[in-house]
């Protein structure tokens, strides 16, 4: 068998020369003189910051370093020392860096390395201004406030042989930590959150493996969340074994929430405890405790880590929105102002849904590359055609389809976009795309309760209604705290299943049914033959939707079996409903 490369987490740091060809061009021996005691300089620098140099390529370097602030510190350090030498210089004389860091794998072969880590680096230095430094998101995550520097948000950015979109930091350095730069942009665009290493509280060493192993298992399950900055397992374990103050942590990481916890073992029994803690006025939002038996360990420790991390996002989300709701509308940023469109989104009324994009305008104005607030403006859009609340239905249609485009370009890897580009697409009568859409999702983000849920709402469209149960069943599992929705999918699903009595009980979950539950409620007791009851929701139909027929209903359904369509005709026409 073929020997794996070894591997290793590093901060990299790649520089090149800006204009290089036109500096020779113009001063060949000058510039190689300059350079050279340049290239001096800068390997002495990364030397005195812990770093090492791995290889020289003509006029760039690459280095890597064992902490993001080393890196940093080091490329600050080049740029200041590198710019009062050049303002010694004509402008057309200056040689100039750009620089990229980055936090990521690499592989280590002889005295090089290799890998995405050091392609994403390399990238980065190509969109820094000459004498500036661009980082990623992984380094900006572990930087926190440790330094005085502040960041430009650059957008996402699609770079040249990398699949994924980038989301880019131009990096601004401040006078005092209270004082930002002129022009920096402070707007954040997503909740950050820190995941402490479990405590082992077994008073058994050999249970130190099982606690980190699930620390490091939610940090990485929480970081398929494309709403949520994850610091890195690196950052969080520096705090390993230590007594923190969850304030002092949240500051020196620059986040806004920490999950901590503890690990027992008794006997053949695990107990884990955890919390979300609002670090800004060290107010618990959220605990659970989890009590499992121990058969097989590993099992046990993927089992707590999706079920913590399929509830965490909406405990976050749920803070976050409250965040926003005591702030002023105006001083929103991009992503409040999409958590607050999808508020309205999910409320299904025309007013709302015109709040909602009106919200998710303002969002795409402040941050046009973000793909998730094009994705929901389209699926907002949608609700809009599909319910006749817009003047121009063509237009309405082209606008959405023109943002499902826009958002494929910006983000082909986030799990939410996919998600919605399927729901859209099965709005617009197209399965195709939206099963494409869909295993994308869900095999970008498998713990994502809304993408679950949907996987099975979608297969009972696609006339495999039993599967689709048990992915509902599995999303209501995942989330113990479901929304009322779900058991509206998994009634639908009950009943193309021909499973009358399990739809009737979850239909009956619904707190406050409108037409369309009493619809399938008049449906399924026609189906068995409880003609009074089928009679009484076939009531309760008309009197909240007087204009009902069961042709413009149908018409909102997503069928793609005729048999399952005529199944469900037959059943309304049964219950009396009128069939135009």
């Amino acid at each position: 068998m073929e020997q794996r490369l070894p591997r290793k987490l590093a901060a990299i740091m790649y520089a090149d020369v800006a204009g290089y060809s036109r500096l020779t061009g113009e001063d060949e021996e000058g510039t190689h003189r300059r350079l050279s005691t340049y290239l001096d300089a800068i390997s002495d620098t990364i030397k005195n910051h812990s770093g090492k140099v791995v290889h020289y390529a003509g006029d760039a370097v690459l280095a890597d370093f064992s902490t993001v602030t080393d890196a940093l510190k080091c490329a600050t350090s080049i740029q200041r020392e590198l710019g009062e030498r050049n303002r010694e210089l004509p402008e057309e004389r200056r040689v100039c860096f750009r620089m990229g860091v980055n936090l990521g794998e690499v592989i280590v072969d002889r005295n090089d390395i290799y890998g995405d880590g050091v392609n994403v680096a390399a990238r980065l230095e190509a969109l820094a201004d000459p004498g500036g430094i661009c980082v990623s998101e992984s380094v900006r995550a572990a930087a926190g406030n440790k330094l005085p520097l502040e960041y430009e948000f650059l957008g996402e950015q699609q770079v040249k042989n990398i699949a994924r979109p980038i989301p880019v930091y131009k990096v601004l350095q401040r006078l005092t930590s209270a004082a930002p730069v002129s022009g920096s942009v402070t707007m954040s665009t997503k909740p950050s959150i820190v995941v402490l290493p479990l405590v082992n509280m077994s008073g058994d060493p050999e249970q130190e493996f099982f606690a980190d192993g699930l620390t490091e298992d939610i940090i990485t399950e929480l970081s398929r969340f494309h709403d949520l900055l994850v610091i890195s397992r690196n950052s969080a374990f520096a705090h390993k074994g230590k007594a923190v103050k969850v304030r002092d942590v949240a500051r020196d990481l620059g986040v806004q929430y920490v999950l901590e916890g503890s690990v027992r073992k008794a006997g053949n029994q695990v107990r884990v405890t955890v919390q979300l803690i609002d670090a800004e006025n060290d107010r618990h939002l959220w605990g659970e405790r989890y009590q499992e038996e121990l058969e097989d360990i590993f099992a046990l420790q993927d089992q707590i880590a999706t079920t913590i991390v399929s509830t965490l996002p909406a405990r976050i989300e749920a803070a976050a929105h409250e965040r926003v709701s005591r702030k002023p509308t105006e001083n929103m940023a991009a992503y409040e102002y999409l958590l607050a469109g999808k508020i309205f989104h999910h409320r299904s009324s025309r007013h709302d849904n015109e709040k909602a994009l009106e919200l998710l305008n303002k969002a795409v104005d402040l941050d046009p590359a973000y793909a998730q607030a094009h994705a929901w403006r389209a699926c907002v859009l949608g609700q809009s055609w599909v319910n006749g609340w817009c003047e121009n239905p063509d237009k309405t249609w082209r606008e959405m389809l023109e943002e499902l485009k826009t958002t494929l370009e910006l983000d082909d890897n986030d799990a939410d976009v996919h998600r919605i580009l399927a729901a859209v697409h099965l709005t617009g009568g197209d399965h195709d795309r939206a099963a494409y859409h869909q295993e994308r999702g869900l095999a970008l983000n498998p713990n994502y309760d809304a993408i679950v849920v949907q996987q099975g709402e979608l297969l009972t469209w696609l006339g495999r209604p039993q599967e689709g149960i048990e992915w509902i069943r599995k999303a209501m599992k995942l989330n113990p705290h479901f929304p009322e929705r779900f058991w509206n999918h998994l009634g639908r699903a009950h009943f193309v299943a021909r499973q009358y009595s399990e739809a009737i009980d979850a239909f009956k979950r619904i707190n406050a049914p409108d037409h369309t539950h009493h619809a399938f409620l008049a449906a399924c007791y026609a189906s068995i033959d409880e003609d009074a009851l089928a009679g009484q929701h076939a009531q309760q139909v008309l009197t909240q939707d007087p204009k009902f027929t069961i042709r413009t209903y149908l018409n909102t359904l997503h069928y793609q079996n005729k048999s399952d369509l005529e199944h469900h005709r037959k059943q309304l026409l049964k219950s009396g409903l009128p069939a135009r």
